[in-house]
């Protein structure tokens, strides 16, 4: 069991980093969010990434992006369709 809820906590994902980073700074208003990865395949936020860019972000467009040149811009409503928020209190 312990094992199970040791990989089931958020890691330092590089969407986490720089979200907490930018609040520690003062930011409150985020106009997007850019994944951009050194892998073949557009890689989309991990779950808890999701989650959380939904609470501090909203719904903002999440730019995909690899280093081929490979882009596509989704909205955060599409990626996360069903997120927990103040309306699910």
């Amino acid at each position: 069991m312990q094992r199970r809820e040791r990989h089931l906590r958020p890691h330092r994902c590089a969407e986490r980093v720089a979200i907490f980073k930018a609040i520690s700074e003062g930011e409150r208003g985020f106009d997007a969010i850019s994944v951009v990865t050194d892998t073949d395949a557009l890689t989309p936020p991990c779950g808890a990434c999701r989650q959380l860019i939904w609470e501090f972000c909203g719904d903002v467009p999440v730019i995909l992006a690899n280093l081929k040149g490979k882009a596509e811009i989704i909205q955060m409503k599409d990626l996360f369709p069903k997120p927990f928020d103040s309306s699910n209190l």
